[in-house]
């Protein structure tokens, strides 16, 4: 069955259950929370907080939360996100329209903890593999460009694999993407891709529903999608629940956007399926917050990137490697 007629499958089955309300942004689930909870204490400690957001009010696709969420459109998201929320489960339950729950949540394997030589000698390893691991040894940098000694303190010492999503400035929505690899001579730079984060921009300290995008260092652990996965290392939970309708804030249609998305740690329990509702933080701090397919405008507090480059990601991404994000705007980051 192509992608596009089991969306209409999933759509009409929605309509049947009455439950067809559009994601407002990112993660189909908790109420507006797509990756607010600043301070999470799951992965790497960020500057704001991490967890799933998604689009914006009515447009943008951050991960799937319940009512609210930081993805998706405020009419068809259930909350912030702009995947499809999971029914009731930890955490708050979808909102309106998130669609049906992705049925029993997938649990997936965190990755394993940093061995006492890797936190001893730090990051080192070679750049992975595509065009997202280009670079070679005399263009190794020592330290990760464009960080600050309060950002670059941030990254895990056991950190091989680190991608740095940089917006404008504080209330932009408009962003660059760029996954660094650690080689024994330093980091070396992978493609430069544009991105989109929130509606509002940027904030070290993330709530739900306030259309930012959490600043911070953030591990990478999981993936998943409407569509199979594309060849990724990442656990991956291929699943119905990430499917996503509605209209973003712009106006440009939502569906396709969870087709592939990676879980950002932000207020959520590592390791998890991205649909896993769990807020440590509480859903005051948002979450859902995610990588995920770009629909054409500013999201509810996810991040996106073109449809080739998630695929991209996907495949570069390295568990063994304990992947970050480095997140935010230009001048925070550089603090």
């Amino acid at each position: 069955m192509s992608p596009r007629t089991r969306r209409v499958a999933v759509s009409l089955s929605l309509l049947v259950l009455g439950a067809v309300s559009v994601l407002s942004g990112c993660a189909p689930s908790d109420a507006g929370t797509e990756g607010k909870a600043a301070g999470v204490t799951q992965g790497p400690v960020a500057l704001s907080g991490a967890g799933p957001e998604t689009g914006g009010a009515t447009s943008g696709t951050d991960s799937p939360e319940a009512p609210g969420t930081e993805a998706g459109d405020a009419s068809s998201r259930p909350g912030h996100g702009s995947a499809p929320g999971p029914g009731p489960g930890p955490g708050p339950g979808p909102g309106p329209g998130h669609g049906p729950g992705p049925g029993p949540r997938a649990s997936v394997a965190a990755p394993p903890a940093p061995t006492e030589a890797e936190s001893a000698s730090g990051p080192a390893s070679g750049p992975g593999d595509g065009a997202t691991r280009s670079g070679s040894e005399s263009t190794a940098a020592r330290d990760l460009p464009g960080l600050g000694p309060m950002t670059l303190a941030l990254v895990p010492a056991g950190t091989r694999q680190a991608l740095i999503v940089t917006g404008e400035d504080m209330d932009s929505t408009v962003s660059t993407a760029q996954l660094y690899e650690r080689a024994d001579t330093g980091w070396r730079p992978g493609a430069v891709w544009p991105a989109r984060n929130a509606l509002n921009g940027w904030t070290p300290d993330h709530h739900s529903g306030d259309l930012r995008s959490p600043i911070g260092v953030f591990t990478l652990t999981a993936a998943g999608g409407f569509l199979s996965d594309p060849g990724t290392e990442l656990p991956y939970d291929h699943s119905q629940g990430f499917f996503v309708s509605g209209t973003g804030f712009e106006g440009e249609p939502l569906e396709g956007s969870f087709d592939h998305v990676v879980a950002i740690d932000y207020n959520r329990q590592p390791g998890t399926s991205p649909l896993d509702w769990t807020r440590p933080l509480g859903p005051g701090k948002g979450g859902g917050i995610w990588l995920h397919v770009d629909h054409g405008g500013p999201t509810q507090g996810c991040v996106t990137l073109t449809r080739t480059h998630m695929r991209e990601l996907l495949r570069a991404l390295d568990p063994d490697l304990r992947p970050v994000v480095v997140m935010g705007d230009a001048d925070s980051l550089s603090s």
